[in-house]
């Protein structure tokens, strides 16, 4: 059955917040906590009632991070085209049009995202555009791609790499925020910021995890 945007919406508030990620307090999102049923459901339990993995409804680190820098650097994005990839709450992208961008994409595959991104922009009165599609192997042309914490998995990093090179090599700019993932090609990674990002211990195996956003190159 077809998610509509009214029953996706419903939901989110029902099991959501408005919580300012602690290293990006500027920013608001709708996420989950200890007082929602959500944070307590295995990723089982969702799958019973037909709900993807909410990765929508938390801040993690990779994002954080990449966030903390869109905003501290507004030059990386400012008038400029930009692409948030893999978006989840929006949280990178709301940067970005905060930062000054002059057109902001979100894209993700679930669709609970595109009603999450919608909320979280208006929340925060930032124009963010959104889209459901998988958009490997695709490009509009954008002038930065922002990727917070995409490089977890050894086959989707495996699409991604050859995708983000091309894009690269074509002249976009590709930044990356990563907390240490397993599968991060650092061979082909410039360092340009380090964060101490608080999180959760229910997401990650940390209170704080090191956080480096990269450009890709």
């Amino acid at each position: 059955m077809r998610l509509s945007p009214a029953r996706a919406e419903r939901f989110i508030r029902d099991n959501t917040a408005l919580i300012a990620p602690p290293h990006v307090p500027e920013i608001v999102l709708h996420l989950a906590d200890e007082a929602h049923d959500l944070w307590h459901r295995t990723e089982e339990e969702l799958q019973e009632i037909g709900l993807p993995p909410p990765f929508w409804a938390f801040a993690w680190a990779g994002g954080q991070g990449l966030a903390r820098y869109v905003l501290d650097n507004p030059a990386s994005v400012a008038g400029r085209t930009v692409l948030d990839f893999a978006a989840g709450s929006g949280l990178v992208g709301i940067a970005a049009a905060k930062a000054g961008a002059r057109f902001t994409l979100s894209t993700d595959v679930d669709p609970y995202c595109a009603t999450a991104i919608a909320l979280n922009a208006a929340a925060n009165g930032t124009v963010v555009h959104s889209a459901v599609e998988d958009l490997i192997g695709t490009d509009d042309g954008w002038e930065v791609i922002l990727a917070g914490d995409v490089f977890y998995d050894k086959a989707f990093a495996a699409c991604l790499i050859p995708w983000f090179a091309s894009l690269a090599a074509r002249g976009a700019e590709i930044l990356i925020g990563d907390p240490g993932r397993s599968y991060l090609p650092r061979e082909r990674l410039e360092e340009l910021a380090v964060y101490q990002v608080p999180v959760t211990r229910a997401l990650e195996d940390a209170e704080v995890k090191r956080t480096t956003v990269w450009r890709f190159s």
